[in-house]
């Protein structure tokens, strides 16, 4: 479908589903019509419709957070709406949210509550309720959110879709308001795992004019390996859940299991009671500092709960958010000894789906259970990706795939085990390493590639200029020398970090070498290869076209 098809489908689904508070600003069709015509069809977001959640500056559109009297027209675009705009996506509006993005519910904003795409009478959550429902009813490809205490993931598990919170700091927050700055993360909605991959590639990266911005460590996994490793809760843990949450939490567990992960019992006693700090403890100061002064002076036109938890938060002494920093940092040594030994961590996303009138009778207490399972994350510096698990008491239900800061690939592979999807590629950086011998898949050193991260590639052919020979080496493994007289060889690309590559090439024994091989393709991609001496002492077994088929025949 081309961009300008895409945005009057977009415009038509609009109009059909007929939900206005879905956004606080919608774009003149006809001017993003004429922006989808210069669209160029070789950017990797080419065409595709977005929509902005409306703390994110989109330049020329209001930036609201829901409070009119605090609106602003921004000149230019925020960091990450630029990179989309630049990789070619189409933004066609700003979304409705919890105002300035402080709620789980989706209710809090005079532009009216958002109400769930499948089930009107219950909430859609928030905050970043308008960007999820908008990506729940087909009106737009993708949307950004904002997660601080889990509004990019309670919305996606009670709508059946994809929401991804990176690592803090990896997609940049320039021209994005606080909600509670070092807990604040831009996130992505989609309706699989792929787009959203595309799209986190686009929009992540280093930022210097943002403060908190963080790039990839040199050393980061880029796979979650063949066997991860995954804790789940113990019973006591999944105690706040219906008894059919739990029973969908379990299928999601036996799907892990079924493909090939290995499933132990852990206490997430110490992360349930690091969620509780947010908002019960001194660290909802954060949300003072963003925009509490401004409700000092406008609290009559702010929602009467939000401005009770921010204005609230500015009588806090200041003692009393230096012990609970401190308790944080506690909780960040607990969690990280609860989990030593997993890949990753998986949860229920959030606790029920309450109607929109359960939340108008006790408006703090159903946002609070909401969050049991997500308001540790961005404390503890961890990432997620929560993806639809099934349903439970009509609604979809949801669970969570966390991981340590920088580990969102692994997130992201073990995300796909459960949803069904081939793992998506890798958006951290990589160097490609072509491997032949006892490296393959199924051979006795790959798991010197698998402890690195690293990630397998496909299966590549060499130019027709190299020959093979079996090396006399425990374990036994070959050699690979560029000849006149050579042929083709078939062999695997894997992808490293640059300091796994580093880590890995340390350790490699002689008389084997680095150097550059050429594929059938006509591109290059690092190898090993063997130094002609040492060739010279082995067998020849070029003609078998591969080591595995050297060692079957």
């Amino acid at each position: 479908m081309s961009a300008v098809a895409r945005v009057r489908a977009a415009y038509r689904r609009i109009a059909e589903v007929d939900r206005p508070e879905v956004w606080i600003t919608l774009r003149d069709l006809d001017e993003v019509l004429a922006e989808a015509a210069e669209v160029r069809p070789d950017l990797p977001l080419s065409g595709l419709v977005c929509a902005i959640k409306d703390n994110i500056d989109v330049g020329g559109l209001p930036t609201t957070a829901a409070c009119p009297a605090f609106a602003y027209t921004p000149r230019k675009d925020a960091t990450v709406v630029q990179r989309l705009r630049d990789a070619g996506a189409i933004v066609i509006g700003k979304t409705n949210l919890d105002q300035f993005a402080t709620g789980l519910v989706g209710t809090r904003s005079p532009h009216g509550a958002v109400r769930n795409a499948h089930r009107p009478d219950r909430i859609s959550g928030g905050s970043s309720s308008g960007s999820a429902v908008a990506v729940a009813l087909g009106i737009v490809d993708f949307a950004l959110g904002t997660d601080t205490a889990g509004s990019g993931r309670v919305p996606a598990a009670l709508h059946g879709i994809v929401g991804i919170k990176p690592t803090l700091g990896l997609v940049p927050s320039t021209g994005v308001i606080p909600a509670a700055r070092p807990y604040d993360s831009v996130s992505v909605f989609t309706v699989d795992l792929a787009l959203a991959q595309r799209v986190m590639k686009v929009v992540a990266g280093l930022d210097h004019v943002d403060p908190g911005s963080r790039d990839w460590p040199a050393l980061v996994r880029l796979a979650a390996g063949p066997q991860p490793t995954v804790a789940v809760p113990t019973p006591e843990g999944l105690a706040p859940l219906s008894a059919e949450a739990r029973k969908a939490f379990g299928a999601a567990v036996d799907s892990l299991r079924a493909a090939g992960a290995r499933v132990s019992e852990v206490d997430v006693k110490v992360l349930l009671d690091a969620a509780k700090l947010l908002y019960d403890g001194a660290l909802v100061a954060e949300r003072y500092a963003a925009v509490g002064e401004f409700l000092e002076e406008h609290q009559g036109d702010a929602d009467p709960t939000v401005a009770g938890i921010i204005l609230a938060a500015g009588k806090l002494p200041a003692h009393q958010l230096a012990t609970d920093q401190a308790r944080l940092a506690e909780a960040r040594a607990g969690a990280s000894i609860a989990l030593t030994g997993f890949d990753a961590l998986l949860l229920p996303t959030t606790v029920g789906h309450p109607t929109l009138a359960e939340v108008a009778a006790d408006p703090v207490g159903v946002n609070s259970r909401l969050g049991t399972y997500t308001n540790f994350v961005n404390l503890l510096d961890m990432a997620a990706v929560a993806v639809p698990a099934g349903q439970a008491d009509g609604s979809p239900f949801g669970v969570s795939v966390i991981t340590r800061a920088f580990d969102d690939q692994v997130a992201l592979d073990i995300a796909a085990l459960l949803t069904g999807e081939t793992a998506p590629e890798p958006f951290a950086p990589s160097v490609g390493l072509a491997v032949f011998g006892a490296h393959l898949r199924g051979q006795p050193l790959n798991h010197q590639l698998t402890e690195l991260g690293a990630r397998f590639d496909g299966e590549i052919t060499t130019a027709p200029e190299y020959r093979m020979v079996a090396l006399p080496t425990d374990p036994a493994k070959p050699g690979v020398v560029r000849s006149d007289d050579g042929a083709s060889l078939r062999g695997e690309r894997w992808l490293l970090s640059s300091a796994a590559l580093g880590t890995f090439l340390a350790g490699l024994p002689a008389p084997m070498s680095l150097g550059r091989i050429r594929l059938d393709t006509g591109a290059e991609v690092l190898g090993f290869q063997c130094d002609p001496v040492s060739a010279a002492a082995g067998k020849d077994i070029t003609s078998y076209g591969s080591w595995p088929a050297w060692l079957a025949g």
